[in-house]
């Protein structure tokens, strides 16, 4: 997690977040702290939410006669719970998200496991319409607490250059 302190005052500094376009380079890892335990109300949450329906993710009596033996944490919670981690890292400074390709659902989590994930820099590259921004390619890997890799996914984002984010503008 980036975090650096700027002075607001007399005596008073405020956190700021984040990575600027400049501050990336191919090839460099970010692993995302802390990590994060999944209970079962977090999943049955989020599957109610969306309106997902499906018993794998709710109905423990369903899923005992599974492969599975037991729930699953609900898929598109691991990859919004992932992108969630990885923000102060690589997205924090972001004008956009601009598309997430490639997700791959490689091991289930279960209520109970702990997620953790990482980022890689695959590239980046400067904006054809946009002289304030690049554009970053990250794959970001999620592991449960036995660095089992659970889930993997690439995501591109539009990435506002020094002395161009919303932050500085608003005065924050």
């Amino acid at each position: 997690m980036v975090s650096t302190a700027h002075k607001v005052g007399p005596n008073r500094y405020r956190e700021r977040f984040g990575r600027y376009y400049e501050d990336f380079e191919v090839g460099d890892v970010y692993e995302h702290r802390p990590g994060r335990t999944i209970t079962q109300t977090d999943n049955t949450w989020f599957t109610l939410l969306t309106m997902n329906t499906h018993p794998m993710h709710f109905d423990e009596e369903y899923a005992s006669h599974s492969e599975f033996g037991r729930t699953i944490v609900c898929s598109p919670f691991t990859v919004a719970l992932m992108v969630g981690m990885s923000v102060t890292d690589v997205s924090q400074k972001a004008i956009a998200n601009l598309g997430w390709t490639d997700i791959k659902l490689i091991h289930p989590l279960f209520a109970g496991d702990t997620l953790t994930a990482e980022s890689e820099v695959l590239e980046k590259r400067e904006s054809k319409s946009r002289p304030n921004a690049g554009l970053v390619t990250v794959k970001t890997r999620g592991f449960n607490q036995n660095a089992k890799m659970v889930c993997e996914f690439s995501r591109t984002m539009l990435v506002a250059k020094r002395g161009f984010d919303t932050e500085e503008k608003a005065g924050y």
